[in-house]
């Protein structure tokens, strides 16, 4: 197994990695399935119909997080990283519309998203929270074709078989110079070939990738981040889905743009900085914009920010930093995923949010000339202090408490980074055992909160 650092960063939609990038790209995935005609051919059988169930988290907090409106998108032939987020509405009333989808390169099939697409709460599908069911019949109704996809956190989506793959597979398997498996094999590969954890990564891209084509699509997934950033530290009014939630980046941005443009000393000033930058793409986020996933949408906010705060406050942040900044993280976003999860569906918010402190805390230790050790030490000091933390969306949608989450640990992870950089990488707790603690946590936490929204805030504020 081999998991790129464009596997952890992928460019697509808001609000939901494994809620709306999840559930479009099962339902394009399921559309690659019929082209391939593999049902059992009858006399003139041919698809006409498709229905839909999302099953587990994607029932609960389908709604909220556009897990319908996504496989609408899906079956009418969306991709998330293309989809045109302006036209958006206009396909999903078409198809509301006509009772029907008509992806390219197919016929129109039946599809009446209020019949054929069913938010399923009563029966979770055994492989994972995210589950999503799609079936395909001819004109007689005769079922041709049933699939079952799982939504397992980033924007991947799997099969039953793919994803029990996925768990036993090992990165010692990959082809790839340095197919570090934990952060123990990585700290002990980076020893013993003397280079740093973004130049094995980069090490491993470039078994798959030019350096120039690797450099040339780093570039583009920061561009993406910094563009979000920019978008919402401009935009202003409500966020969409009846909780009435105002944007503040913008706000608070004039307010900190005011003090920087008059010299003005404020102690408070770096987190004010680091959180604005990460509510601006949570917030763009929560409004269907366009996003990375760094690891999830839920948790978008956090490495963006620590990013742009580390070319604003140094002046020698620049495009090798960078690069050496998004490598870094992944690499740590890799260990975690491939030894616990990165979705709070699975283990909470401190897969999702607490994930993306440690990735940052990594990155940003990585380029402020930390070790490999102290990127270690950054990393598990990050997680740690995110351990246990549920998620618990009010309404099922990713504003409360999720968009302040993105800042306060946007703000944990520099502040590990730089508790780090003090240390000279010894330290107590492994990374490793870190990690494991929190796989534990996911496994032993009440579904109530995970990604469910029936229990924690999601319940209390709606019963104050």
């Amino acid at each position: 197994m081999f998991l790129s650092v464009f596997d952890v960063f992928k460019i697509g939609i808001g609000p939901s990695s494994s809620h709306t990038m999840g559930p479009m790209t099962a339902a394009r995935r399921f559309l690659d399935d019929l082209a391939r005609g593999t049902w059992p051919r009858a006399a003139r059988a041919r698809p006409a119909a498709i229905t839909a169930s999302l099953h587990g988290s994607l029932a609960f907090t389908g709604i909220g997080h556009g897990s319908d409106r996504a496989v609408i998108l899906g079956l009418a032939g969306q991709d998330p990283q293309t989809v045109d987020p302006d036209a958006m509405d206009a396909i999903i009333t078409k198809v509301r519309e006509t009772g029907h989808v008509t992806p390219p390169g197919h016929p129109a099939y039946r599809f009446r998203p209020a019949v054929d697409l069913v938010l399923d709460k009563a029966t979770p599908l055994p492989g994972h929270p995210n589950g999503l069911q799609f079936c395909a019949y001819d004109t007689d109704g005769q079922l041709l074709l049933r699939r079952i996809y799982y939504s397992i956190g980033g924007g991947f989506v799997v099969t039953a078989e793919e994803l029990d793959a996925l768990r036993h597979a090992s990165p010692a398997d990959a082809d790839v110079p340095w197919p570090f498996a934990d952060a123990a094999e990585m700290l002990d590969m980076a020893k013993r070939s003397g280079l740093s954890i973004a130049a094995m990564k980069r090490a491993n891209e470039e078994a798959r990738l030019s350096p120039a084509q690797l450099n040339q699509k780093l570039d583009a997934i920061w561009q993406v981040m910094s563009g979000c950033i920019d978008r919402g530290l401009e935009q202003r009014g409500e966020l969409p889905g009846g909780l009435k939630v105002k944007r503040r980046a913008a706000a608070i941005h004039a307010q900190l743009a005011e003090k920087w443009q008059r010299n003005e000393l404020d102690p408070l000033m770096a987190n004010d900085w680091l959180s604005v930058f990460a509510m601006a793409v949570n917030e763009e986020n929560a409004a269907g914009g366009r996003v990375v996933t760094a690891p999830t949408n839920g948790a978008a906010g956090v490495i963006p920010a620590v990013m742009r705060y580390a070319i604003q406050f140094n002046a020698g942040t620049g495009d090798a930093a960078i690069r050496d900044f998004l490598l870094t993280s992944a690499a740590i976003g890799g260990i975690i995923k491939h030894r616990a999860s990165i979705s709070g569906a699975e283990v909470g918010c401190q897969g999702e949010v607490g994930s993306a402190s440690a990735m940052a805390a990594a990155g940003l230790c990585a380029i402020m000339g930390g070790t490999p050790a102290q990127v270690e030490n950054a990393a598990e000091i990050a997680l740690e202090h995110h351990l246990g933390m549920t998620c618990d969306p009010v309404g099922g949608l990713v504003q409360i408490p999720c968009i302040e989450r993105n800042a306060f640990g946007a703000v944990k992870a520099v502040t590990a980074a730089s508790l780090a950089l003090k240390g000279d990488g010894t330290h107590a707790v492994p990374l490793d055992a870190c990690i494991e603690t929190m796989r534990q946590t996911g496994h032993d936490m009440s579904e109530k909160y995970k990604e469910t929204s029936l229990g924690g805030l999601a319940v209390n504020v709606v019963a104050c």
